[in-house]
């Protein structure tokens, strides 16, 4: 990793994740899908690919994977008001832990609560881009 990246406070950009996963940082073509959908699925790949380089750093440089058949494994997300009363609109308020009967997508979940903290604030505005149709 050129740019000495070893905490998740290091990974500003998805480029930045790019590099700690040892990726091409170039982005997959979804012209076969319709307009609408390209933007949100292009946020869910770079959502999917910021959240396993935080998740490596969080775990020691080692790949962690949430283990679905594990109860007692905790599995953080960021957590966001949508449509608030305040105008904001989308803004993050919190992250929670589910256990195997999530509604969380298994790809998007973190291993610690701070790590879902820090994805919700520093990446909200690709959040939004997924969560949010236009």
């Amino acid at each position: 990793m050129s740019k000495a990246i070893k905490t998740k406070e290091d990974i500003k950009t998805f480029e930045d994740a790019c590099e700690v996963l040892g990726m091409d940082a170039s982005i997959p073509n979804l012209s076969a899908m319709p307009e609408s959908y390209q933007k949100p699925m292009l946020a869910h790949y770079k959502l999917c690919v910021i959240t396993q380089a935080i998740n490596t750093l969080e775990n020691e440089g080692e790949t962690w994977k949430p283990n679905w058949n594990d109860w007692d494994q905790y599995k953080y997300y960021p957590w966001f008001e949508m449509g608030s009363p305040s105008g904001g609109g989308f803004s993050a308020d919190d992250c929670d832990y589910w256990y195997a009967a999530s509604l969380c997508g298994s790809r998007l979940c973190f291993k610690t609560r701070e790590a879902a903290k820090y994805a919700g604030k520093q990446f909200e505005a690709l959040y939004k881009e997924y969560f949010v149709i236009e």
